[in-house]
């Protein structure tokens, strides 16, 4: 969950970095650091604090040099000071590294270590690896990397300078993100994410586990373990600069939430149409998973709740047994593969650290896994070999918003393919759904047009500390997304339940201190009948009830101390829009109340540590 970026060219390295740093900071950034290799000595400058803090106090430093490598951290061992800052060094600062990931045997490596007489100062586990390679070096640096990478235990991805080798950058990974960007003059860029390349190249080289790049002006070699070169393919990377640019608007999160209409189109755009569902990367694998008696999706965060959604809609609509995992948990669990289920892992980042233990988990029992990403060429996407891409574009707010519709909906289309293979929907339904489908950006549209309306509702609710969100059948999950984004973003203590549920303990804590959003839009008359019950018990006990109805409902209007009224929809469409409002309403109480939208506290976008 942090941010790595180098530089090795002609031209000073220093602002690259810089603005590489700049773009990875939603990965993490609570502290951040570079260093340059500058005529035989690493020149480096370590500070606590978010990018644009720390920048002028860089820029006064005299950083020279054309080869660099710089971090933006999300703690994980020790608290965000200077000395645990990136980049770490040996004892003799001739080696600089930064890491991104956690090295899960450092303690015993670190006391093997001090008894060999190296001296450490600070807490972190990536020290660990800069004075392992000290230790391994015996006049061969790539021999150095190779020896300690067969003593890490963990997930991590590195980018190392030394002056031993001053040409030169090293970088390798195991579980952990790292691309590198071919770019015109003989220059080379790694990074994290494909947000730092894009503005210098669409060129891209991915690494795989235990790949060793060894990056030089005008040369890149890449080696496995056992020093056998590997040639690489140069892949292209598909999106835009003016993609990741905030483009007029406050925060990349209100941004995202209005590009929906248009994430969505991209999304559906040739793969719905008429009596037709096309999903290209699943294409050569439809036989399997149309016989698959069973379907088991693992995922994290907002991806799992979009997985609970693709329960109810593969079993309603295809009449698939579908289970929903946490992969944190699905990753330990003595849970037997079986060959004949068919397996999906969601990530929007396609680095999730538990969702990537997970593939490896399936494929390890022989059975077959399929990736939904959003990330072309992330780890997932590769581990997986099979699944489908969202096309949502980058997503930079660390609270996933346009992502989620995006795998909902193609949850949806995957759900009617399998209706339509194993006959269970009629031709003249499917037709309807489809027409349905091709609607949604437009409906989506239609929705943010609540965009004002909502922020007052936020304005006269922002002082409330806890909220409680309901919702029953497909908008259950919906109530739990739209918890999560409270919580996430605004630090508003906020649970999600099934209405339902609600006479199971949750109706204790109502009362007009306690504001409750009930989801009541009136898809399935037996659903919507027994919410309107528990919308009456909590209006008995004085709740504050905010009620997100569909258009023309007059009848819910009485009950309501605020009613957010939404287009008419399906019961399996009603998920994308009634989750908007709750999306505007996060975003608006987190403004109100001071909070960093962007960038939330202790989170980070990608989480790419267990």
């Amino acid at each position: 969950m942090c941010g790595i970026v180098g530089y090795i060219g002609k031209k000073e390295a220093k602002p690259i970095l810089i603005k590489g740093l700049k773009r990875l900071e939603y990965r993490g950034y609570d502290s951040a650091g570079l260093a340059l290799l500058n005529h035989g000595k690493i020149d480096y400058f370590k500070g606590v604090g978010k990018i644009h803090l720390l920048e002028k106090d860089i820029c006064k430093q005299n950083l020279q040099g054309t080869t660099g490598i710089a971090h933006t951290r999300w703690s994980t061992h020790g608290e965000p000071n200077q000395l645990n800052a990136h980049p770490q060094f040996d004892c003799s600062k001739k080696i600089a590294i930064v890491h991104n990931g956690i090295i899960e045997n450092y303690s015993s490596l670190k006391k093997w270590l001090l008894k060999r007489g190296h001296s450490f100062i600070s807490q972190t586990d990536t020290e660990v690896i800069a004075h392992l390679i000290e230790e391994n070096y015996h006049g061969s640096f790539i021999n150095a990397i190779r020896k300690t990478l067969s003593l890490l235990e963990g997930t991590f991805s590195l980018a190392i300078i030394t002056t031993l080798e001053p040409d030169k950058i090293f970088v390798t990974r195991r579980g952990g993100p790292l691309i590198i960007g071919c770019c015109k003059n003989n220059e080379y860029l790694v990074a994290s994410d494909p947000t730092v390349l894009i503005e210098h190249t669409k060129k891209v080289v991915y690494l795989e586990d235990n790949e060793i790049a060894i990056l030089k002006i005008g040369k890149l070699e890449v080696l496995n373990l056992k020093k056998q070169i590997i040639k690489k393919e140069i892949k292209k990377i598909k999106y835009n600069l003016q993609q990741i640019e905030k483009g007029g608007f406050p925060h990349f999160m209100l941004k995202e939430i209005f590009e929906q209409p248009i994430s969505l189109k991209n999304t559906i755009a040739g793969r719905a149409k008429n009596y037709q569902i096309n999903l290209g990367g699943i294409k050569n694998h439809l036989q399997f998973l149309s016989k698959a008696p069973r379907i088991v999706i693992t995922a994290c965060g907002t991806s799992w709740h979009a997985a609970l959604i693709a329960e109810y809609l593969l079993e309603n609509l295809a009449g698939i047994s579908t289970e929903v995992e946490y992969a944190s948990e699905f990753r330990y669990k003595k849970t037997p593969i079986d060959k004949k289920t068919a397996y999906f892992v969601i990530s929007q980042s396609g680095e999730t650290a538990d969702t990537l233990e997970s593939i490896k988990k399936i494929k390890s029992g022989k059975g077959r896994v399929f990736g939904i990403v959003n990330t072309v060429g992330s780890s997932i996407a590769r581990e997986t070999g099979a699944g489908i891409y969202l096309h949502a574009g980058p997503e930079i707010g660390v609270a996933s918003t346009k992502a989620f519709t995006s795998q909902l909906t193609i949850f949806l289309m995957l759900a009617l393919l399998l209706a339509k293979i194993n006959k269970k929907i009629k031709k003249s339904e499917l037709i309807k759904k489809i027409e349905s489908i091709n609607k949604i950006p437009e409906l989506i549209k239609e929705t943010l047009k609540l965009n004002n309306y909502i922020k007052k509702i936020a304005q006269k609710y922002k002082k409330f500390n806890n909220f409680l969100y309901l919702g029953r059948g497909y908008n259950f999950p919906i109530a739990l997304e739209g918890a999560l984004k409270l919580k996430e973003i605004s630090y508003i203590h906020a649970e999600g339940y099934p209405a339902a549920e609600m006479k199971h303990g949750p109706i204790a804590l109502i009362d007009k201190k306690m504001p409750v959003i009930v989801i009541a839009t009136d898809t399935e008359d037996i659903i919507y009948q027994k919410v309107l019950s528990n919308i009456e018990e909590i209006k008995a006990r004085q709740g504050n009830l905010i009620i997100i109805a569909s258009q023309g409902n007059k009848e819910i209007k009485k009950m309501a101390n605020e009613i957010i009224y939404i287009p008419k929809s399906p019961d399996f469409i009603s998920p994308l829009l009634n989750v908007i409002p709750l999306q505007l309403l996060a975003y608006h109480l987190a403004v109100l109340r001071g909070c960093d939208v962007d960038q939330p506290r202790n989170l980070a976008k990608s989480v790419t540590v267990e």
